[in-house]
């Protein structure tokens, strides 16, 4: 593993939020091995398959001729209620102080009433521009999600550095065109190599705002990071 400071350009940011600006891995795992268990699946298999996707997919996919928006809407509900452990993950709020409110964006798996409820309990201020899976048609690993992020700050995605924490969520900046930044937070490193992200380092702590300036944009320091790709 390549041990070194890399200073990365681009226009803006695009965050997921679980696992990158905050902690909420166990509060997740929590409420859908439980759910699993009420319905009679693999509680382990069921929190790894929900790792950075819209709930609602995972529904589906799991209870095909359910009432998905009802089993939708009862995920949401504990999940709102359960917030024990939701932090700021190291370095976010720092990070996210250094950056002007339109040069970055939050795209997340979570409904909007939960993307609230969460980064209020971490103490994280309330993104400018945000997509949520509210305003989506086709969740991550789809690259939508980022499509939208993007157009939200006024760039292109290849102008773009997307902050991943998952296989889905990397997949889905990929895909949209953008450079991808992975976090090991949550994945091993193979699940996220498997990915094919640019780079990946341990967590926002790691992340630096260098220099932000019209002319050139967002210069990003990324220390101890794996270079994989350019």
């Amino acid at each position: 593993m390549m041990k070194s400071v890399l200073n990365i350009n681009c226009s803006a940011l695009l965050f997921d939020m679980d696992g990158v600006l905050i902690h909420s891995t166990l509060a997740v795992a929590r409420v859908w091995k439980q759910w699993a268990l009420e319905r009679g699946f693999d509680p382990d298999a069921v929190a790894a398959m929900a790792q950075g996707r819209p709930s609602l997919t995972t529904v589906r996919e799991l209870l095909p001729n359910s009432d998905h928006l009802a089993e939708n809407r009862e995920v949401e509900r504990r999940e709102m209620e359960d917030l024990d452990g939701v932090i700021a993950a190291p370095g976010s709020r720092q990070l996210l102080a250094r950056l002007p409110d339109h040069l970055w964006a939050l795209v997340t798996s979570s409904t909007k009433p939960l993307t609230e409820v969460r980064l209020r309990a971490a103490g994280l201020p309330l993104p400018k521009l945000l997509i949520t899976s509210n305003d989506i048609v086709h969740g991550k690993p789809h690259p939508e999600p980022f499509i939208k992020g993007a157009a939200l700050v006024g760039f292109s995605p290849q102008q773009c550095i997307v902050i991943e924490d998952t296989p889905a969520g990397i997949r889905a900046g990929k895909a949209a065109g953008a450079r991808v930044l992975a976090l090991r937070t949550t994945m091993p490193d193979s699940e996220l190599r498997a990915a094919s992200p640019d780079w990946v380092t341990d967590d926002c702590s790691f992340l630096q705002v260098n220099d932000v300036s019209p002319e050139r944009g967002i210069s990003l320091l990324v220390a101890e990071q794996l270079a994989i790709g350019n």
